[in-house]
């Protein structure tokens, strides 16, 4: 493992981002943040502590100009927060990683980038390499719970037939963008004309799917995606929005991988306020079969940011380039003692 403590700046503080800032700074013995950044100019100038809730100033200051950061504090990893479009961050990653930092993001798009953006993708690994750095993508969804999760589950398989992940999350518990991001409280029509515009729906998916094969050995001779709406049988609310009978309340958004004509991996996630339980289940046709069950689910914001946080050791001990949480040792708690649970 990298010596420690890491020094961390934390790119983006939007909830995530403060989040994990929280995590580095209760983590002493692991981490040190020594930068902030992010363009809100309701944060900047601030200390990063007041910005993320803690209770004790961390002597990091809230500043817009990221190149000004990155000189300064010459971080060894950057907690990358900022948006799920790769075209948006591409920049921004390029930015650290001539910084000579290792960049752990929660960038969906990032995660898997090389069938969507080969281009980027190439660029990406080509300065991460001429650098010494790595570049890594991870998430609850995607990077752990419909990917990397799932192909644990193979391990101990002699042979795998068809994998089959389902997620079901009750976005009534999340946060106000996400129940935003799947459609909740809209019409039927007004989600239908959002969802041709990418208004709505999750960002990660294809990736996932693309992560999982890639990581079996399975060329994809295809890979067919559908998102419908989910709607409310009965009003729901929330604390940010209420949803009437009839309008939509989420989203069912699935991934087919067809190999060798035929589907082998299908990924289904349904996120909707008003859902009975959450739960990830993971089903893989193999020798011997495998059938795991997560009840109550992954609650995504958590586990966003401990893969986040849980990742930046890994990244800063792997071999250079653009990586994927398959070419990364497998994901684990960092910096956590029995007295931690007490």
């Amino acid at each position: 493992m990298s010596a420690s403590p890491l020094r961390v700046v934390q790119y983006g503080l939007g909830p995530i981002g403060q989040a994990a800032a929280r995590a580095v700074c209760t983590k002493p013995e692991a981490y040190r943040l020594v930068g902030a950044i992010d363009i809100d100019p309701d944060k900047v100038g601030r200390d990063v502590a007041e910005v993320a809730a803690l209770d004790t100033p961390a002597g990091v200051a809230v500043a817009d100009d990221p190149d000004a950061v990155l000189a300064a504090a010459d971080p060894d990893v950057v907690l990358h927060t900022t948006t799920s479009a790769l075209d948006e961050v591409a920049a921004q990653l390029v930015r650290c990683a001539r910084a000579g930092a290792h960049v752990v993001s929660s960038t969906e798009e990032l995660s898997f980038p090389h069938r969507q953006a080969p281009a980027t993708a190439e660029r990406l690994d080509r300065v991460a390499r001429e650098e010494g750095v790595v570049l890594v993508g991870t998430g609850v969804n995607p990077g752990y719970a419909m990917d990397t999760l799932p192909l644990v589950a193979t391990g101990g398989c002699t042979d795998v037939e068809a994998l089959r992940v389902t997620r079901v999350v009750e976005a009534g518990a999340r946060r106000a963008p996400l129940q935003k991001k799947v459609g909740a409280g809209c019409s039927v029509e007004a989600f239908e004309e959002g969802a041709e515009d990418g208004a709505f729906g999750h960002v990660g998916l294809r990736e996932s799917l693309q992560m999982v094969a890639h990581g079996l050995g399975w060329p994809l001779d295809r890979l067919d995606t559908e998102m419908r709406p989910i709607t409310a049988d009965a009003p729901v609310e929330t604390e940010v929005l209420q949803v009437a009978a009839g309008e939509v309340a989420g989203i069912h958004q699935t991934a087919t991988g067809v190999v060798g004509g035929r589907p082998r991996v299908h990924l289904a996630l349904k996120m909707y306020v008003g859902a009975p339980e959450s739960y990830d289940a993971v089903e893989v046709d193999g020798t011997p079969p495998i059938d795991l069950r997560v009840r109550g689910g992954v609650f995504g914001d958590t586990a966003t940011v401990g893969l986040l946080v849980n990742t930046a050791p890994l990244a800063a001990d792997a071999s250079p380039g653009l990586r994927t949480m398959t070419e990364l040792p497998v994901p684990r708690a960092a910096a956590t003692s029995p007295n931690d649970a007490t």
